[in-house]
């Protein structure tokens, strides 16, 4: 009986089975008509134009103010007229690039002048002035001076010498150092006189009233006091700089410092 109750239960099985059938085949995605795509081109078409409108042709994304931050010497009008901002055009179609241009040709005390819209009426200008780190007299304008800065840029001519900032002159005193100056050039000199005022200790800087440049190889500093520095040449700059803190310590009372070749410095004079 067991065994017919078996048997009994498998063909039931195997009828349902059979009746159930194979699994349905999975239903497929149904791609949109043509007419649904071409409604989408159709809307993100309109999106596009619309955006361009709003940033193009709209009266709500335009030039409005030009604000100037970082000068000094230089006035914020002087940027805003230098920049020539078109006030009124979409603030999108401003060439941020050309505004910056503008302002370093027309105003060479300014180094570099970073420029952002400001959303959504606003262009904002940050400006970076030159700062002189030498004075050299103009020749060709009697009592004048022209600033220089650590780049060696001749920048801006003033009235009068700016506190603080030493004086080069340009001293060629012997037949060498006539030749040197003939050979390099005055502009040479003067970025080597620069390197040599960027590399001065922060005490012997404050103290420095005259960078002379003899030659390539022969400048010298004049300091507060009647002190003086043969520097030598630019090379070995940091160097030179540590050297002469250590013997300015050493001797206070001395004159005369030579540091020209750092490994054998000397000091002299009280």
């Amino acid at each position: 009986m067991a065994g017919a109750r078996t048997a009994d239960r498998g063909e039931r099985e195997d009828a349902g089975a059979s009746a159930s059938g194979p699994p349905p085949p999975p239903r497929r995605l149904r791609l949109p008509g043509p007419r649904v795509l071409v409604l989408a081109g159709v809307l993100l078409v309109l999106a596009g134009a619309g955006g361009s409108w709003l940033l193009y042709g709209s009266q709500w994304l335009r030039v409005e103010r030009v604000t100037v931050t970082g000068t000094g010497d230089t006035t914020p009008a002087q940027v805003r007229a230098a920049a020539a901002a078109p006030v009124g055009a979409p603030l999108m179609s401003v060439d941020t690039g050309a505004l910056a241009d503008r302002v370093r040709r027309a105003l060479p005390r300014v180094a570099s002048v970073d420029v952002e819209r400001s959303w959504p009426h606003e262009i904002a200008l940050k400006v970076t002035e030159r700062q002189p780190v030498l004075v050299v007299e103009d020749t060709e304008n009697a009592g004048k001076f022209v600033e220089v800065d650590h780049e060696g840029v001749r920048f801006a001519t003033v009235d009068k010498a700016p506190r603080g900032v030493p004086r080069l002159e340009l001293a060629p005193d012997r037949e060498g150092a006539a030749a040197s100056l003939r050979r390099f050039g005055p502009d040479r000199l003067v970025r080597e006189a620069v390197r040599v005022a960027g590399r001065l200790p922060g005490a012997v800087a404050r103290d420095t009233r005259t960078v002379k440049a003899r030659s390539y190889d022969a400048l010298t500093l004049e300091l507060t006091g009647g002190r003086e520095v043969v520097w030598g040449s630019a090379e070995e700059g940091e160097r030179k700089a540590r050297v002469l803190t250590l013997l300015m310590k050493a001797a206070p009372k001395a004159r005369h410092f030579d540091v020209s070749v750092p490994t054998a410095p000397a000091s002299s004079g009280s």
